[in-house]
């Protein structure tokens, strides 16, 4: 028991070891970095902390944090199988879109209207995704190729139909899809001094569930043992190849969701300035959280907290790219930081196992001798 109990504890110390290490280097070399334009860090870092704790930037803070944290969910259940599901950012767009599409088109009872809403943006970018999975099982191309080449045809095809006469209509210098009704629109939680994004509720769901499904499923333990090893999977009767599919669908339908927060509690219309590359932001998220989905939500916060912040820094007459210099930096040592310490508890781990097979050893050596 007490092995067991020392065992736990080190566990702990080396998951708590790898964020500190993370944060410590990462503001050392935006630190350097920050000196190195001739403006002090200890300023910058003060500025952003007051700036960001302000109940209005809070609260913008959350509800940006909501659709990067759908689409961190999205990456990692591509990476639990060792997918590399780039297409995230096509994905969610074209669920977007036609979810856009077929909601304005519709007058239906709330009721109806939004889960309609919802589900055709699941469906969606579930049938997007899936492509790249049927191809990389029927013909081996890689998921990265297709995904990558499926966002270009995804905005090829946003390009083609959204344009007046055809799926949109103009208004102004923008085209943008036809309004949604009012039934249509998502609620929010009341908050001083704006409101909380309401798909934060479908975001913590999301979420659990993730969690729920990979960690007390079979399902979940066939598809983390076929992204460790598909030989070992497939030699215990796991369908590898329905595995990879399925896990491209689940993945594309978790990109559904990503546009949601914007379309139906912000826009209620699919335009031309629709947001982009969350999807790709998203990667950055799922490796900052390592796919773990407190891990990601903390990492959400935090890329919301960057980007509120930065803004208030142009002020302070820093220069513009330090957030985006602070965002490649914190990743950067983030997945550095957890490889060093993978690979020292390995170390530490073995070192244990071989005092404990010396010890028994020895136990058997002094057995033998007094018998």
């Amino acid at each position: 028991m007490k092995k067991s109990a020392r065992f736990d504890k080190n566990k702990v110390i080396l998951g708590i070891a790898a964020p500190v290490l993370a944060i410590v280097a990462a503001l050392l070399i935006t630190s350097v970095i920050i000196l190195a334009t001739g403006k002090d860090p200890l300023h910058a870092y003060a500025v952003m902390l007051d700036f960001g704790s302000k109940s209005d930037s809070q609260v913008w803070i959350i509800n940006k944090a909501v659709p990067y944290y759908l689409s961190a969910l999205a990456v990692a259940i591509g990476f639990r199988m060792n997918l590399f599901n780039i297409g995230v950012d096509g994905q969610y767009r074209i669920a977007a879109f036609f979810a856009a599409v077929v909601g304005g088109a519709l007058t239906l009872p709330g009721f109806l209207q939004i889960p309609l809403i919802i589900l055709v943006a699941m469906l969606v970018g579930s049938v997007w995704a899936g492509i790249a999975g049927l191809l990389k099982t029927t013909r081996g191309v890689s998921e990265v190729i297709t995904t990558i080449m499926l966002n270009a045809i995804a905005a090829a095809v946003i390009g083609y139909f959204l344009q007046d006469g055809r799926l949109a209509v103009k208004d102004g210098n923008l085209f943008h899809t036809p309004s949604l009704p009012a039934s249509s629109h998502f609620f929010s939680i009341p908050t001083q001094p704006a409101p909380l994004d309401g798909f934060l509720v479908v975001a913590v769901v999301v979420g659990f569930a993730y969690w729920f499904v990979l960690n007390r499923t079979r399902f979940g333990f066939d598809l983390r043992t076929v992204g460790q090893s598909e030989s070992a999977a497939e030699a215990g009767g796991v369908g590898v190849k329905r595995m990879i599919v399925t896990s491209m669908l689940l993945s594309g339908a978790a990109a559904g969701l990503i546009g949601m927060p914007t379309l139906l509690g912000e826009s209620y219309n699919y335009g031309t300035d629709f947001p982009i590359g969350i999807g790709f932001t998203g990667i950055a998220i799922a490796l900052l959280g390592r796919n773990h989905p407190v891990g990601m939500a903390a990492a959400a916060l935090l890329w919301g907290f960057l980007e509120r912040t930065g803004t208030q820094l142009e002020f302070e007459d820093y220069q513009q790219e330090i957030v985006g210099v602070m965002q490649g930096v914190i990743v950067l040592c983030v997945v550095v930081a957890y490889e060093l310490v993978r690979r020292y508890g390995l170390r530490l781990q073995q070192r244990q196992v071989g005092a404990e097979l010396a010890a028994q050893a020895r136990k058997t050596e002094k057995a033998e001798v007094s018998s």
